[in-house]
């Protein structure tokens, strides 16, 4: 796919001109766009194929004529909207908008987590440091601060992070339960999740989650009344500090969309203290979205635009990972790579490993 797309111009003279536009307004089409679904215009054009008016658009969601006119006429030369004589009319793109739910979970997180910290990608890239995080506060990551978060800001970072694992753990437990784990380390576990359906799916598994001690406290909320809560534990550390050992004696190590956290170096720091932890039968999971790794390229492309989230507001220096970057920290960790699943959920691999 990477050869077929990205080694050979693609667009017409014309098309890449249009793109070239689209890019300068990229802003208002999404503030646009935002807003069409919003004010349920959207909605109302999929409820009716015939269409509405101006004016009826106007009576039917409240609008000014002036406001529905002017996000009418942008939608339409967005291609969002048709015009069928004096009647606007939904058009595909604006049907994948209104019911693809990973688009809308997109647009929310783009719009609540990382609109306005966006403005200094600039300076991010440059010092390295997540300089947008300052919209919300000044925690060295945005990890730091997800409990601290205005309610819709974490309602759409946890909302984006959670469709994406959920829609892979089915899959997920059945790889990683082939071998019938006793007793398994999750690291970066967050509010639990995976922990959960763990417990759920094997009635003897044990399951301990290291993560921040604020993630933590996150967690045992979330599960507190959980069936198999009681097989659930927490294990604080500061997973960059490389002087913090990993707990041992565990036969499963879980690892999901945690590593892209991370700048190589520090996931290869992170690697090698579960390196160090393993013993030669454990059984090392990592679950990413790999780039190169999508079955269609729209998944490429959305991957390689999340990474900038992770520039401006998350930390400063991670990104989602290509898989020879992943794979070369996990043999430089003292780590082989056994197996690779691909098209797990929407677009997860799961590298199996071993210690060399």
């Amino acid at each position: 796919m990477m050869h077929k797309r990205y080694t050979k111009e693609q667009l017409t003279a014309v098309e890449a001109q249009r793109l070239a536009q689209e890019i300068a307004f990229g802003p208002v089409v999404f503030q646009v766009s935002r807003l069409m679904l919003k004010f349920g215009i959207f909605q109302l054009l999929a409820d009716k194929r015939k269409g509405y008016t101006l004016q009826e658009i106007s009576v039917q969601t409240g609008l000014t004529r002036y406001a529905a006119q002017v996000l009418l006429e942008a939608s339409l030369t967005i291609g969002t909207i048709l015009l069928e004589e004096d009647r606007y009319v939904l058009a595909k793109a604006g049907w994948f908008l209104l019911n693809d739910k990973m688009a809308r979970v997109n647009m929310e997180f783009n719009h609540d987590v990382n609109y306005q910290g966006l403005f200094y990608l600039e300076e991010a890239l440059l010092n390295g440091q997540p300089e947008g995080l300052k919209v919300f506060g000044g925690w060295p990551t945005i990890y730091e601060g997800l409990s601290q978060l205005p309610e819709q800001v974490q309602k759409s970072w946890f909302g984006f992070d959670h469709f994406y694992s959920d829609n892979s753990f089915s899959q997920a437990l059945e790889i990683v339960f082939l071998h019938s784990p006793k007793r398994l380390l999750d690291i970066g576990g967050n509010t639990g999740r995976w922990a959960t359906r763990c417990v759920q799916y094997n009635q003897e598994v044990e399951v301990t989650i290291v993560d921040l001690p604020q993630q933590l406290e996150m967690m045992r909320k979330q599960t507190a009344d959980v069936p198999g809560a009681e097989r659930i534990h927490g294990h604080g550390a500061n997973l960059l500090d490389r002087t913090v050992p990993f707990p041992s004696g565990f036969d499963t190590v879980w690892m999901s969309q945690f590593l892209d956290c991370f700048s190589e170096e520090e996931a290869t720091s992170i690697l090698s203290r579960v390196a160090q932890s393993a013993s030669k039968d454990s059984k090392v999971y990592i679950m990413e979205t790999l780039w190169d790794r999508q079955p269609y390229e729209t998944g490429s492309y959305c991957l390689t635009q999340i990474s900038l989230y992770f520039t401006a507001m998350a930390n400063g220096n991670s990104k989602m990972f290509h898989s020879d970057d992943l794979i070369r920290c996990i043999k430089n960790a003292g780590l082989e790579v056994e197996e690779i699943h691909d098209n797990i959920g929407l677009g997860h691999s799961i590298l199996q490993c071993r210690l060399k």
